[in-house]
């Protein structure tokens, strides 16, 4: 089993729709950045509907090394900075992560990845889910930003008519 880090995104959505469990049946144990937690923190005090994950021990909350996040991610929040400098420190690692800039960079350090979608698509081909539509369209309505060709590939992955 792959070392996983996760990023604030998938958190904050899976915690949303009611799925955060499935991080934890697919993968067990998710580590996370301090800067994950804080940021997780700071929108709980604004109001945002977030877990407390310092609360919840199975994540694991790992502070990066020295002060050595990677500067050409300078581009990055400190979360996605934090979430990829970590994985570079394992040798088999799963980033989760859904920031598009991140992703890029992710594949860029060869840095094996996957975000909420990806979750949500391995849910559904585990038998874990019985359809992802609703889900879909559940998370366009927290604000999750999926265009219509993503979400039609996604529809049809899941052998949805």
């Amino acid at each position: 089993m792959p070392d996983v880090f996760c990023d604030t995104s998938v958190i904050q959505y899976l915690f949303q729709v009611g799925l955060l469990d499935l991080l934890f049946t697919l993968y067990q144990e998710i580590s996370i950045p301090a800067a994950v937690a804080n940021e997780l923190a700071e929108g709980r005090v604004h109001g945002v509907d977030l877990p407390d994950v310092e609360s919840m021990s199975r994540f694991r909350i790992r502070t990066v090394p020295a002060p050595q996040s990677i500067q050409i991610l300078k581009s990055l929040g400190s979360g996605e900075r934090e979430v990829l400098t970590l994985a570079l420190t394992s040798t088999d690692h799963l980033v989760l992560i859904d920031d598009a800039l991140a992703r890029q960079h992710a594949r860029e350090l060869s840095l094996r990845f996957t975000g909420t979608l990806g979750i949500l698509l391995r849910a559904k081909q585990s038998g874990l889910l019985v359809e992802i539509r609703s889900i879909l369209d559940n998370l366009e309505r927290k604000g999750f930003r999926l265009d219509k060709r993503t979400r039609a590939a996604m529809i049809k992955l899941a052998g949805e008519p």
